[in-house]
């Protein structure tokens, strides 16, 4: 999937930022006709290595908003522009992990990663596109599931083919939404640890939708916090300072992780 061609002039690009969110408005009709406003106004930017998080309760469009930089669903006006060029559809560039893991239950954990290698890279050759799988079954510790199928694997395996899946295909910006919600508290943190791991050694864009306030504050570069719905905008966005790498049982004593923790849990009781 070829990505959109850009007007703009290489020397205007250079200064801007990877990834621009330039008031995107959505809007849905009602049956009666109304006209109801999931998102009124989102205004960012994202650097190219930057992982950023959304925060914000139910309906206040973090999902809808992670879709339309996804190219899934259109604004109803608004833009959103990637290295200067305005998303309109999906792209190789941009790849999603969901929460519901999204594996085709016929397909093996390498045949599932194999799949998007298969798509992406259509003219490589079957030895490099092993070599890329095998890479990051590697990357996500499971090299001895590799022959194993969906139902056979747990529910944080599950989400490890995913991230594989979406990291093999070497996009410049991974999205991903609530993809740590539907794992047990035990599973969820040695997660959260490996994505991080495997970010810093990967380095690319993340935006990730969560409800999760220790999630966002421990894996971000910045949180994003949105007001309620309808008509959902961006409230505050907290600049996460702590030195990385980061290792959750070392922030357990540490102020400045607490204090961030509670300046988003008091924003959000704010909107509760």
């Amino acid at each position: 999937m070829m990505p959109s061609t850009s007007s703009t002039p290489p020397s205007l690009q250079e200064n801007q930022p990877f990834l621009t969110i330039e008031h995107i408005i959505k809007t849905y009709r009602k049956p009666n006709g109304e006209l109801f406003a999931v998102l009124n106004g989102i205004d960012m930017t994202l650097e190219k290595e930057e992982y950023v998080s959304v925060i914000g309760h139910s309906g206040c469009g973090k999902s809808t908003l992670l879709r339309i930089v996804a190219g899934l669903e259109k604004a109803t006006s608004g833009l959103v522009t990637m290295e200067g060029e305005i998303i309109r559809k999906p792209g190789v560039e941009r790849m999603m992990v969901f929460q519901g893991y999204a594996l085709l239950p016929w397909l093996t954990v390498r045949e599932n990663i194999k799949m998007a290698v298969d798509e992406v890279f259509k003219t490589m050759s079957r030895p490099e596109k092993t070599a890329i799988v095998n890479e990051h079954m590697e990357m996500v510790k499971l090299t001895a599931a590799a022959d194993k199928y969906p139902y056979e694997l747990s529910g944080g395996m599950k989400q490890r083919v995913g991230v594989a899946r979406a990291l093999a295909t070497r996009p410049k910006m991974l999205l991903m939404d609530e993809p740590f919600g539907a794992l047990d508290a035990l599973t969820r943190p040695k997660l959260q640890q490996d994505v991080l791991k495997i970010w810093r050694q990967h380095r690319q864009a993340v935006m990730m939708i969560t409800h999760d306030v220790d999630e966002a504050v421990f894996m971000s570069d910045r949180v994003v916090m949105m007001t309620n719905g309808p008509g959902a905008t961006i409230g505050e966005i907290l600049e996460i300072p702590l030195p990385r790498p980061r290792v959750r049982r070392e922030l357990r004593d540490s102020k400045d992780y607490y204090d961030l923790r509670n300046y988003a849990l008091d924003f959000l009781e704010r909107y509760q």
